[in-house]
């Protein structure tokens, strides 16, 4: 009888298989499901020993259902990520519960947008099931090319943290700021992409609710990325509705407004407000008075220029209709807006394929460049406590479930004994 003895775990070895792993997760744009699934097909990688280590390593023995190897459990509050495990570069946003910051992974050097939320502040105000929603949407994220992806996320006894893609080409708030409006094809891509992203929430049940330019981020190619999910609503199947009161004031549809029961349709409101402020250079229905903003949102007409095209006035008419029933895309969500004249020069695959050029691409010298977020926050100093909390990731019953570490980065950040 042949006995076949163990070799000791190198890191040529490792390396190698997360390699294999890293190529089955495409770059991380499919997910966790899909990776298993592919996994397992693997004869020669799942009966290799050195991958039984890798996917076993500091596991604990468990009980019958319960027990889970290493890898399965990287969703949960057995993850080992900290606040040590960056170093923290820069301010770089704020939201409503803390900063966002420029991280660099101390092992794996790359750079991560950091997202810090203070645990009193969200259970205050009573927002504890719109951090976990947005847990959930940004996993649901690493499928899609146009919206931010998680990496990780953990908490602390105090603090909760998002590592997220950097997205460092800028806000469309910060263009838009800068040039005023922009030219309608330039217009038309944006748009576009931002329509493949949100018909892509709609197909897993997911309302966005909060499209606006500051949640609209452009990435060192060019390409629209949209971030802050916080305001999402999961479960909308087709034919639901919703009936908070959500938003932000210049971009809400009317039947928010009037308090009526509203559907996906209100993303299609949100991107013409959009499209419409990215050619007219300023939010339709707009008022220094909010009062009067709200009044023309439910009762004004659209106000169009003389020198916009007609496929982008039968665009932004059709997007920025009050009858919901009347309005495009409300009844075969994105399939209206892809027949649409003003997106002819769209090719759809190549669209989600990455393979149309932006007309736009941001002058940015590497992964950690800051030149295109604000000043405001880059001139602010990193908050010392950051960097001093480095107690083991703690458990809150109000965010239980957090902590995630995406698999094939999880493999990378282990040691190796």
């Amino acid at each position: 009888m042949t006995v076949s003895q163990e070799r000791p775990m190198t890191y040529a070895k490792m390396k190698g298989l997360v390699s294999f792993l890293s190529a089955l997760l495409k770059g991380k744009k499919v997910g966790f499901s899909d990776f298993l699934h592919k996994f397992v097909s693997s004869q020669h990688l799942c009966q290799h020993l050195d991958t039984e280590k890798i996917l076993q390593r500091q596991s604990k023995p468990g009980r019958g259902k319960e027990e889970k190897s290493t890898l399965s459990s990287t969703n949960t509050e057995t993850s080992q990520m900290k606040p040590s495990d960056f170093d923290y570069l820069k301010v770089i946003g704020r939201g409503s519960f803390g900063k966002v910051l420029l991280a660099r992974h101390r092992k794996q050097r790359g750079y991560y947008a950091v997202k810090v939320l203070q645990k009193q502040l969200i259970v205050k105000r009573k927002e504890q099931k719109h951090v976990m929603v947005e847990r959930s949407v940004l996993l649901k994220g690493l499928q899609h090319p146009f919206l931010v992806g998680l990496h990780f996320s953990f908490q602390t006894p105090n603090t909760l943290y998002f590592v997220l893609d950097y997205v460092n080409g800028g806000e469309l708030f910060y263009h838009l700021q800068r040039e005023g409006s922009f030219p309608e094809p330039r217009a038309a891509f944006y748009a576009a992409e931002m329509a493949a992203a949100l018909g892509y929430l709609h197909s897993l049940n997911i309302v966005y609710r909060d499209l606006k330019p500051e949640n609209i981020l452009l990435d060192s190619e060019g390409h629209v990325m949209l971030t802050d999910f916080g305001l999402c609503k999961e479960g909308v199947a087709t034919g639901g509705v919703m009936h908070t009161f959500c938003g932000t004031p210049e971009y809400l549809a009317p039947e928010v407004l009037h308090g009526h029961p509203y559907s996906p349709a209100v993303d299609w409101w949100g991107l013409g407000t959009v499209a419409y402020e990215m050619i007219c250079g300023l939010p339709p229905f707009y008022s220094r008075s909010k009062l009067q903003m709200f009044q023309n949102i439910l009762h004004g007409p659209l106000q169009l220029r003389s020198d916009i095209s007609k496929a982008a006035c039968s665009l932004l008419e059709g997007l920025l209709e009050k009858d919901v029933s009347r309005r495009l895309g409300a009844s075969c969500d994105i399939a209206e807006l892809q027949e649409h004249p003003f997106f002819a020069s769209i090719d759809w695959d190549d669209l989600l394929a990455r393979k149309i050029r932006p007309p736009f691409i941001p002058k940015v010298a590497g992964p950690w460049d800051v030149s295109y977020i604000d000043p405001a926050f880059t001139r602010q100093p990193v908050p010392a406590c950051v960097n001093d909390m480095c107690q083991e990731a703690g458990v809150s019953e109000a965010f239980q479930g957090f902590s995630y570490m995406n698999p094939v980065e999880y493999l990378a950040a282990e040691p190796v004994s």
